[in-house]
């Protein structure tokens, strides 16, 4: 059985700055443990019952794999952010300028897929099968990892991530996630996405949901 995992911080760890204790315990505590007694419920009994989570996202269909992906990508949301300043390693910066051409480039081009996102997903940096840098946006609950790409950023732009906050004003929003970006946590998953590849992904999956293997 998968159990909703630990967030990193605080609910009230932002003060409000970017999202509000009231939006995490909504979006956390409401929406993400849906997904986690959704899959429950799903799986007991069938082929899936005893398989991790990477297993899952990786080879199922339907309602199991959307549940389980939206665990995963929101695992992964909620450790992209961070109430406290993070700097970014001199080994992702150096991608960034080489595959977007300069940092500043890289953020530009980031909150516009974001903000350009129709209807309900995710914006995501991921490594590519050529080992660069690429933006990419995936709707509902499809993720990158079904493509062979390995992420390292997401941002959640589920009307739930943010409408209690900012109404309609997702572009705001946004401005405060890239604010708010856990470097630290951005650039060690560079760091073993350069390494490991999609064996990055498994790890993480599994080291979150120890329960289920």
């Amino acid at each position: 059985m998968f159990n909703l995992r630990q967030l990193p911080y605080d609910k009230n760890a932002f003060n409000g700055e970017f999202i509000s204790d009231r939006t995490i315990d909504y979006h956390y505590s409401k929406h993400h443990q849906t997904y986690v007694n959704n899959l429950n419920n799903l799986i007991k009994g069938g082929e899936f019952e005893n398989k991790s989570l990477y297993e899952i996202v990786m080879n199922a269909k339907g309602g199991i794999f959307n549940n389980a992906a939206q665990i995963y990508n929101h695992d992964f949301y909620w450790d992209c952010i961070s109430p406290k300043k993070t700097d970014i390693s001199n080994e992702l910066k150096s991608a960034i300028d080489r595959d977007f051409g300069s940092f500043d480039k890289f953020k530009e081009a980031f909150l516009s897929q974001a903000t350009s996102l129709f209807g309900s997903g995710w914006c995501w940096v991921v490594l590519n099968a050529d080992n660069k840098l690429e933006i990419v946006q995936t709707t509902n609950a499809d993720t990158p990892p079904t493509k062979n790409n390995v992420p390292i950023l997401v941002v959640d732009v589920w009307e739930h991530a943010y409408y209690i906050d900012y109404k309609n004003l997702r572009a705001k929003y946004l401005e405060e996630f890239f604010n708010h970006i856990n470097w630290l946590f951005v650039s060690i998953a560079y760091e073993w996405a350069i390494k490991e590849g999609m064996g990055s992904v498994k790890f993480y999956m599994n080291d979150i949901h120890k329960e289920q293997i």
